[in-house]
């Protein structure tokens, strides 16, 4: 059996099990050497992920993502290997960075920003947080870190996932197309499968009133970019993750009326890092124990 422990940090190998064989690597120029004997491998966080480095491994036992989506990941994961990934990681972080997306749409930052930078005084009233019907759709551990952060600003939210839970209040997704005429806000944060592609395209903006902000924190594809451009404003936008992403300069999302776009930094912010290391040491030591290991998607 390959006991190699491939990780991005030197935190993690020196918190490693004695006796643990670790090497880092961060995701940044070449990797350390031969990696046939790699058993558990934790996929670098940020652009440069390498799971092409996966082919390398052929006696690869555990993958470990550090992001909660790891589409990038099954095409090249081998059979019978173990898939975990980072769940509740990024729950702080991406739900700060929603409700700071919410904040800056509905109370007009942006416009503020330029204004100050021409000296501008020009006040007027904008929308509020307060009182907005928010559709939370990806009911998850990030979607109830928003809804915990958003009640306090006294919003009415609205929860749904892939299938109904009347017990916990979640409708199901089938029932999106009866709840978007009523929403104010409809955040996205839903994982990217086949069945969520498009999730939210021309007949589903259609449906959404005046103004309407749409929020996508989840992933790009789960937003039909050319039916929210044909839209020309009327329903607005705050987005994390585009499709295509990276988003090209020339693209004309970058100008369109009444959206706002991050680059794919909601759950990067520095609360992260402490807990996906201490994560990272926590599972090594289940590995060296033979215990369950967290997170196991696959």
């Amino acid at each position: 059996m390959a006991d190699r422990v491939l990780v991005p940090w030197r935190q993690n190998r020196d918190n490693a099990p004695p006796g643990m064989r670790v090497s880092v690597f961060d995701g940044e120029g070449d990797p350390p050497g031969d990696l046939s004997d790699v058993g558990f491998y934790v996929v670098p966080y940020g652009r440069n992920q390498r799971v092409d480095l996966i082919t390398q491994m052929p006696e690869l036992s555990v993958v470990q993502v550090l992001t909660a989506g790891y589409e990038k990941v099954r095409g090249v994961l081998p059979e019978g290997t173990t898939l975990c990934n980072g769940r509740g990681l990024h729950d702080a972080s991406t739900a700060e960075h929603t409700v700071g997306l919410m904040l800056a749409a509905q109370r007009d930052l942006p416009r503020w920003a330029v204004d100050q930078r021409a000296h501008r005084w020009d006040p007027y009233y904008t929308r509020s947080l307060a009182d907005s019907r928010v559709l939370i759709v990806g009911y998850g551990s990030i979607g109830q870190a928003i809804e915990e952060r958003l009640l306090p600003f006294e919003t009415e939210v609205v929860r749904v996932a892939r299938r109904a839970r009347p017990e916990d209040g979640v409708h199901g997704i089938d029932n999106l197309h009866g709840l978007l005429p009523g929403a104010d806000i409809v955040v996205l944060v839903a994982p990217h499968t086949p069945e969520t592609e498009g999730l939210i395209g021309e007949e589903e903006l259609a449906k959404l009133p005046d103004g309407a902000l749409v929020v996508n924190v989840g992933r790009g594809p789960l937003l039909d970019t050319a039916a929210l451009l044909a839209e020309k404003g009327r329903v607005r936008a705050a987005l994390d993750v585009t499709d295509p992403e990276p988003l090209p300069r020339d693209h004309p999302l970058w100008d369109a009326p009444g959206v706002y776009v991050t680059p794919h930094v909601a759950g990067g912010a520095q609360a992260f890092y402490p807990r996906a290391r201490r994560f990272v040491d926590a599972q090594l030591r289940r590995w060296a124990e033979a215990a369950p290991l967290r997170n196991i998607v696959r």
